[in-house]
């Protein structure tokens, strides 16, 4: 019997199938509670979308889609002033500042979509392809144009299968995601510690005594609520000085990430002199620890090398309470690798409305995405 499979575009959490979540269990990106939190608290130049995948009346499939249009964003970042900078951002400006990505740009690794493991995927990664020229269409009614469509984050197994039926994208490769495997025989920070080289054991030593006076606190809910202004800017300080931004996180959105993803979302907050000057943010996804979003005031995180400690405070939480890995994910390749993570190169699928472009969309692509020199360290003896 040959079942065809369907699909149904939704554009609010509330209005997903009972079941979505027996499909999302290997994934808390995309459960119905943490799109919810997207939904409710996304960038203010983003539009997301969810799409659930049948077998008759079985949903058999999940996907998450994000439509960012640039004309809402003041700054693509801030950090790098030069000619390659001002033409890549009159490229995106003129030529990409609607962008459909399928999957998740606020985070790194395959949180595009999920099947049930017993359907053919050739016909489901079809069914994909109907599902985003029906977005596409819908959004031009709209009066959004799609510029640039974009499947992201996947390994080089997970790509196969797409790239077999978008025969005409461009497979492109990012920056890769830093993943830090937890040792099984660790079962406590000192057991990573020597676990250390030498240099490495007295970076940390060093890291560790620079940052005597800071306290560190988990925040609940209140806290956060009592905060959110301070964290908001904080964050807001890091990311107008990466050196590429394609959205800006909404005002509320940590508050209420912690409000309903409750202890799967933790915050950290850093405190000198009963001051925040810094904060991380974890989220538990099964085995697996991802990093997300953090900020800090520069004048301290320089004095008292914030960031790498902050580094070592993950590892140190996700060691204790035993998880597998940490996705630390992107940016900052060079320190994240001193702690010990590893590059996974990750790759996408790109594909431009334009015949002209997308017949050049390699070297496009090239003024769209920054290239990072760094060196891969090796701090484990």
């Amino acid at each position: 019997m040959n079942t065809t499979y369907s699909f149904e575009i939704y554009n609010s959490a509330s209005l997903l199938p009972s079941e979505w979540n027996s499909l999302a269990s290997d994934n808390i990106f995309l459960t119905r509670e943490y799109l919810e939190v997207l939904e409710n608290s996304c960038p203010v130049n983003m539009i997301c979308h969810f799409i659930g995948f049948f077998s008759e009346e079985k949903l058999i499939g999940i996907a998450l889609t994000q439509f960012l249009f640039a004309e809402k964003l003041e700054s693509f970042g801030e950090r790098d002033q030069c000619l390659k900078t001002s033409v890549r951002n009159f490229a995106l400006k003129n030529f990409a500042s609607h962008v459909l990505f399928v999957g998740n740009n606020m985070l790194t690794g395959q949180n595009a979509y999920a099947f049930d493991p017993n359907i053919k995927q050739s016909k489901a990664i079809k069914t994909l392809h109907k599902a985003i020229n029906q977005l596409k269409k819908d959004l031009k009614a709209s009066g959004k144009k799609v510029h640039i469509t974009s499947i992201k984050d996947f390994t080089a197994v997970e790509i196969e299968p797409l790239q077999a039926e978008f025969k005409n994208n461009y497979t492109f490769s990012t920056q890769p995601n830093m993943i830090f495997d937890i040792n099984e025989n660790w079962k406590s920070e000192q057991d990573y510690i020597d676990a250390l080289s030498k240099k490495y054991r007295d970076q940390y030593k060093r890291a560790r005594k620079k940052a005597e006076g800071i306290e560190k606190q988990q925040m609940s809910l209140s806290d956060i609520r009592k905060y959110d202004d301070v964290i908001y800017d904080l964050y807001f300080h890091v990311a107008k000085n990466a050196p590429f931004n394609t959205f800006f996180l909404a005002r509320n959105h940590f508050s209420f990430f912690k409000e309903i993803m409750k202890d799967d979302f933790l915050l950290y907050g850093y405190f000198l002199d009963e001051k925040l000057i810094g904060f991380n943010t974890l989220i538990k996804n099964g085995n697996v620890m991802d990093t997300y979003f953090l900020g800090y005031d520069e004048s301290v995180q320089r004095e008292k090398m914030l960031y790498l400690n902050m580094l070592y405070d993950m590892i140190a939480y996700s060691i204790k309470k035993g998880f597998a890995a940490i996705v630390f994910a992107r940016t900052a390749l060079e320190i994240k690798s001193s702690v010990g993570a590893k590059p996974v190169k990750m790759y996408g699928l790109i594909t431009h409305t334009n015949a002209l472009i997308n017949h050049n969309i390699a070297r496009f692509f090239n003024y769209l995405e920054p290239k990072t020199d760094w060196q891969e360290r090796n701090p484990f003896k």
